[in-house]
């Protein structure tokens, strides 16, 4: 269990003493409060108290060019007046990518009540990831666990997309108002998506949505002008359709036949409803059915985007002409041409290319709603 401070918030390097499910640690350092103590203890050694909750926030300093650190240390005194009496709360700040899904590991194996992504839909993205470890529950692999540990997020980022599906708003001390409602009345449980490559290996999980082609393509455009805010989805929308061309592709829903669909612009696999900056592309996706809504546009030209934009935005554009949905379990998508050129994303995390399989995996992780 964790050994922390019940009055302070805590410096967390969480070095493991050999987790074979880890990276090497690298140990975190973090000038965003004055008031904190060093993690001591940790592993079999130590003893934490038996009636406070252990929370972790992973925390993106870089999120939404500093903000995020900003926002952070301004929330810290609310947080510890708040949660102060109930938990143990331990302050861990990223150091660069995938090192929010080590210490998510860590800290589950170490038996963590809750992780909690402070920042964007890509800081909750990699926290999600450690969730799991070659295709399993990191709980599962701690034979001592009691207790599974349950996700939450403070929606600081750039695009904070997941939350909207909730409702939620940017606001940090609602977000803390709601981690300490839920600790008294119970978790909910959410489903996760996870993709893997065409002979099912290399798997990434996602919790909001992933897509193909275009939209895929603009969101790794849009991630290189995140120094502009919201403006970045713009910016790459406008770059990816710089020589872009529909392609045919092929899918196979739930292990049935292959089907085809010619001239596909952009394909959603949604486990939530918004993407791209409040864009709600797949409006009848709900994160805990145990299905995911695969939206198709096919197609689509440049002025197809201007004129139906605002639909795209407010979740109207499933009667539009060459967009269809459908709920599925799982979908394979592979691209007829075989160019191995079209581009694949999941919570704004660039993956690859086609061709890849795409699963539900029905309430996989306890949620602080």
């Amino acid at each position: 269990m964790l050994l922390l401070s019940s009055c302070c918030i805590s410096v967390c390097p969480f070095t493991a003493k050999q987790p074979s499910f880890l990276r090497t640690p690298q140990r975190i350092t973090s000038g965003l409060s004055s008031d904190r103590m060093i993690l001591r203890g940790v592993g079999a050694a130590a003893v934490s108290s038996s009636t406070l909750r252990d929370l972790v926030f992973v925390v993106n300093p870089q999120g939404a060019n500093g903000r995020t650190a900003k926002e952070w240390k301004k929330l810290l005194p609310y947080l510890r007046t708040r949660l102060g009496k109930d938990c143990n709360v331990c302050e861990s700040l990223t150091t660069g990518p995938s090192h929010a899904i080590d210490i998510t590991r860590e800290a589950i194996r170490d038996g963590a009540d809750a992780v909690i992504a402070v920042g964007g839909d890509g800081t909750l993205h990699e926290v999600v990831n450690g969730f799991f470890w070659e295709g399993k529950p990191v709980s599962s692999l701690n034979s001592e666990a009691s207790h599974s540990t349950a996700l939450g997020l403070i929606p600081l980022g750039t695009g904070s997309d997941f939350a909207r599906t909730f409702g939620w708003n940017n606001d940090p001390c609602e977000a803390v108002d709601r981690i300490a409602k839920e600790f008294s009345q119970g978790c909910d449980r959410v489903d996760v998506g996870v993709i893997a490559n065409k002979e099912g290996r290399d798997l990434h999980y996602f919790i909001n949505v992933a897509d193909v082609h275009l939209s895929a393509k603009a969101g790794f455009y849009a991630s290189k002008y995140k120094k502009f805010g919201n403006l970045c989805y713009v910016i790459g929308a406008l770059q990816a359709f710089m020589g872009h061309d529909n392609q045919d592709m092929r899918i196979r829903v739930n292990g049935g036949e292959w089907e085809l669909y010619p001239q596909v612009t952009a394909l959603c696999v949604g486990n939530a409803k918004y993407f791209g900056g409040g864009m709600k592309i797949t409006p009848n996706a709900v994160p805990g059915n145990g299905n995911l809504e695969v939206v198709v546009l096919q197609y689509f030209k440049w002025y197809d985007f201007v004129l139906k934009l605002h639909k795209l935005y407010n979740g109207t554009h499933l009667s539009v002409n060459n967009v269809s949905s459908r709920s599925v379990q799982s979908i394979e998508v592979e691209e007829i041409s075989g160019s191995g050129s079209i581009y694949v994303q999941s919570d704004g995390e660039h993956l690859g290319f086609l061709p890849r399989k795409f699963r539900i995996l029905p309430g996989a992780i306890d949620i602080i709603s």
